[in-house]
């Protein structure tokens, strides 16, 4: 499995971009790309999988073990070209302090060699001390190559790639100018996701023709031929269990936060996801249990609002015992109100409470949580990870509410419980991953079905 990790000595260095365009550029040669994104996010995998034309996978040291997600790289690539992971922050950047958790980690865990990318704005000759650095800090992490970025035209390039020579033996991959076309833009939760973006065609091809061409492709895909192949045990096929049940999702403008493979994950039980657009359609598609994920609703509360038809829809269904699921932005959209930027817009009155959107992250980070006797999915006293990252917080909150989780790391919706539970409905500020430790999507197709079987 030919394969390359693109790091970055620090965040911002335009890791996301440079990964996009080379997806996009590889993609455009006839190569199938499998991407992966280290960490817990949504956004980028998004743009990867634009560039790649195929879902992008997240590999996460807080919810997965080594070998799990390494397996999960061996399985998803098993029919592409080449994979390609791109690192979340700095190579060496993580929790732990020893760095088990780290983008170098996963490099040594899947034998993957790194391409450096090095923002190069304002330096020459210190990129030299730099690579030295990073080489000498951690030896068993094979930097391969390097992406000078940001270059400032061809005299900066000529010096750097001077330094780079003289002081290391390091190749230079390739480099790329500073090129205002390049820009995705950015915002409160980080960049500006595909679906907001117009003329989303044209921009992968943007990137990945300038990205392709500043870049030694067939250097690049030589130095992926080089890792070895690994040996994993791949995972199990689950039963169709819940062959039959229907789950509605919202996918938008507005929602968008959903792990490719735990969408997967329902299909390969049997469950068949129906997509809705929250801001468009009239009523709920006819289903057993909704999932609403995260995403960016506040940018879309005046049409949430409008929608009054699907509003009113959701609420007499939930209030009837239809099983839902809601994380973070889909939280907030079953509140009663949304208020972002001094704009207070009504939702659909689920839970009796009111979001609103702060300046500041109200929770951030890694997560930590036990269910309690609460739990519709069932209680749990196993400590679950898991993730958060949200600007809004709840106000208004009616005394009357259960929770479902007592946090033990982070913020949840009020510091100490998260996951509001109202009839079959279970929402909270926390995102899920499913794993071996936390396989959340059976538990919940399991709730599902014993409703349905109920009725």
């Amino acid at each position: 499995m030919a394969r390359f990790l693109i790091a970055a000595a620090h965040k911002s260095s335009g890791k996301t971009v440079i990964s996009t365009g080379l997806a996009g550029a590889l993609t455009a040669r006839g190569m199938v790309v499998q991407c992966f994104k280290k960490g817990p996010d949504y956004i980028d995998p998004m743009w990867l999988a634009a560039a790649s034309v195929r879902p992008c996978y997240n590999l996460d040291y807080n919810t997965m073990d080594a070998d799990e997600f390494t397996a999960v790289m061996v399985d998803r690539t098993a029919n592409a070209d080449v994979a390609m992971i791109e690192a979340n922050k700095g190579l060496f950047d993580g929790v732990a302090l020893d760095g088990n958790d780290s983008n170098a980690a996963v490099a040594i865990a899947t034998q993957t060699p790194v391409i450096l990318v090095i923002d190069t704005n304002g330096m020459t000759r210190g990129i030299a001390p730099l690579l030295m650095g990073y080489q000498a800090f951690d030896p068993k992490v094979n930097i391969a190559g390097i992406i000078l970025n940001k270059v400032g035209g061809p005299r900066h390039e000529s010096k750097l790639r001077a330094a780079v020579a003289e002081y290391t033996d390091i190749p230079v991959v390739g480099a790329v100018g500073r090129n205002a076309a390049l820009d995705i833009g950015e915002r409160h939760l980080g960049l500006t996701t595909p679906t907001e973006t117009s003329h989303l065609d044209s921009k992968i091809e943007t990137l990945s023709k300038i990205v392709g061409e500043a870049v030694d492709l067939d250097l690049l895909i030589e130095i992926a031929k080089t890792a070895p192949d690994l040996h994993v045990a791949l995972p199990t096929r689950p039963a169709l269990t819940f062959h039959g049940l229907r789950i509605a999702v919202a996918r938008d403008r507005g929602f968008g936060f959903y792990y490719s493979d735990d969408l997967e994950a329902f299909q390969a039980m049997g469950a068949e996801l129906i997509y809705f657009d929250a801001t468009r359609d009239q009523s709920l598609p006819k289903a057993d249990g909704v999932f609403i994920g995260g995403g960016f609703p506040e940018t879309q509360m005046e049409a949430l609002e409008k929608n009054h038809a699907l509003r009113s829809d959701i609420k007499s269904k939930l209030n009837a015992g239809l099983p839902c699921y809601a994380e973070c932005g889909g939280l907030m959209y079953l509140c009663n109100s949304m208020e972002w930027n001094g704009e207070r817009r009504q939702m659909c009155g689920v839970i009796d409470a009111d979001s609103m959107m702060c300046t500041r992250p109200q929770g951030r980070g890694y997560a930590k949580y036990t269910a309690t006797n609460a739990h519709p999915w069932g209680a749990d006293a196993t400590e679950h990870q898991a993730h958060e990252f949200h600007y809004a917080r709840l106000e208004n909150i009616s005394g009357n509410l259960k929770f479902a989780r007592n946090v033990t790391r982070g913020a949840g919706i009020d510091g100490r419980r998260d996951g509001i539970v109202i009839h079959n409905v279970m929402a909270g500020f926390i995102h899920l991953r499913n794993s071996k430790s936390n396989p959340w999507v059976e538990r919940f197709l399991g709730f599902v079905q014993r409703v349905k079987s109920t009725q």
